[in-house]
């Protein structure tokens, strides 16, 4: 979709009527302030709306000294543990950053490695995906398999994976990757290579590997879908660095041929002319079956290159901002949910951070924002996909994505606080939105992370 496509479809966006109700107030639905309720910026609404689920971690300790996956009911309160690690320690196992499937009562969440030490602790190249059904609590399914002892198989993977995130359909995650092996190489030779990049896993069949204290055979095959090289050529689509990642629309985003592409949207590293870093956004198509090698390699990896994308798999480049003023894009690149456009963050002409919106087949980016003072926190657009929330001056922000002026298409859905909230998180009729907001304890000697939600509708 060119330039001209993505201004008539704000313009028609721009046609259509957005009258809110009446603002209601916040509601706080967890309150045992000893410990964090924390949302990690994920998809923590379950299918049907009435249930989120977070993680434990702690400040001090991260997701390495969380021991529980838990959900909490929306109206009642009521707090189910889904997962605990008995003798959790503040190195690990750990688990956390879960998010519900679209299709069914089941949650996905890094796990550290069980054989996890104070010498040897949870690390990024030393974790894995686990899934939970809502019917058989503390029963762990291990998503990805992880092999690191040469040679190495084809559907597991050899480091940690990240993030995870199912796919409209649910039978996809994809997710980040640090690889332990090239991790390993990097710290014997002092030459750059442990790098993070992308991957996906789908229920094709369980991949079996040899047991041992640092394998893992999981019931998905899982492939990394994006190159990255120590080096990037300068002023080359080459990138050193995958990360910010999410699937492009509920199923995928239509393509120049009119057939609907499934494909993740990403950050990619890239060196400008100047051999500078920037980060740039990027989408890559996967293919239907992940299990065919590529060209570059073979899928399970060399003692010295990581594994390599499958057959089909296509990295493409959207943004070229290294000749602009204020040069790189940044948060997690979010899709609309028909998967014709990406949001982002970047700066404008006054070196602001703002939302930009691009087209998914490439194009000039649109700017969202224009507010007086830069945007953060979580993109993250509403089910109708004709908005955009995101945090400004403390308080949670929703843009209508149109060319009409700008005061009259944002809106504050939250009051202003500091520090702000964050990991925005819309239920799936777009009804009401989730966020975490630091509360103090009577005394004021803690500060916790607890989960909030506010009910908000469309005319």
């Amino acid at each position: 979709m060119n330039s001209l496509s993505l201004y008539l479809y704000l313009l028609i966006f721009s046609m259509s009527t957005f009258q809110p109700k009446k603002e209601t107030d916040e509601k706080q639905i967890t309150s045992d302030l000893a410990y964090n309720h924390d949302l990690d910026n994920n998809d923590n609404f379950s299918p049907d709306g009435n249930w989120l689920v977070y993680d434990t971690r702690t400040d001090d300790g991260g997701i390495a000294a969380s021991a529980r996956i838990e959900k909490v009911h929306i109206e009642t309160g009521e707090i189910k543990v889904l997962f605990n690690i008995k003798n959790n320690e503040l190195w690990g196992p750990g688990a956390g950053a879960v998010s519900f499937s679209p299709k069914s009562n089941s949650v996905v969440f890094i796990h550290g490695l069980a054989n996890s030490t104070r010498e040897n602790p949870y690390q990024q190249w030393r974790r894995t995906g686990v899934i939970i059904e809502d019917s058989n609590p503390h029963v762990p399914i291990y998503m990805d398999s992880r092999d690191v002892i040469p040679p190495f198989t084809a559907g597991a993977l050899r480091g940690g994976t990240h993030r995870h995130e199912w796919s409209g359909d649910g039978k996809w995650i994809g997710f980040t990757y640090n690889d332990a092996i090239l991790k390993a190489l990097e710290d014997s030779t002092g030459i750059r290579r442990n790098l993070r990049t992308i991957g996906v896993s789908k229920k094709v069949s369980p991949v079996s590997v040899d047991k041992n204290s640092e394998n893992i055979s999981g019931e998905w095959f899982s492939a990394l879908v994006v190159r990255v090289v120590p080096e990037p050529k300068p002023g080359s689509d080459e990138i050193s660095h995958a990360a910010s990642d999410s699937w492009v629309g509920s199923n995928g985003y239509r393509g120049p041929d009119g057939k609907i592409q499934l494909a993740r949207a990403f950050l990619g590293t890239v060196a400008d002319k100047n051999g500078k870093s920037i980060s740039e956004v990027f989408i890559v198509d996967i293919p239907e079956d992940i299990t065919i090698p590529g060209d570059l390699g073979p899928l399970e990896g060399t003692v010295d290159d990581f594994p390599m994308p499958p057959k089909g798999a296509a990295q493409r480049r959207l943004t070229f901002t290294a000749n602009q003023k204020y040069p790189g894009c940044s948060g997690i690149v979010r899709s609309s949910p028909d998967g014709n456009f990406l949001a982002f963050f970047a700066k404008d002409e006054n070196g602001l951070e703002q939302v930009y919106v691009i087209s998914s087949t490439g194009g000039e980016p649109f700017q969202l924002t224009e507010h007086e003072s830069g945007v953060s926190g979580n993109l993250r657009w509403h089910p109708d996909g004709k908005h955009i929330s995101y945090v400004w001056n403390g308080s949670i922000m929703l843009c209508k994505v149109e060319k009409n002026p700008f005061k009259d298409r944002v809106e504050i859905l939250t009051k202003s606080t500091n520090p702000a909230p964050t990991n925005i998180v819309w239920a799936p009729d777009g009804k009401m939105f989730a966020f975490n907001r630091l509360v103090k304890s009577e005394n004021g000697r803690k500060t916790t992370s607890q989960i909030f939600i506010k009910l908000y509708s469309l005319k």
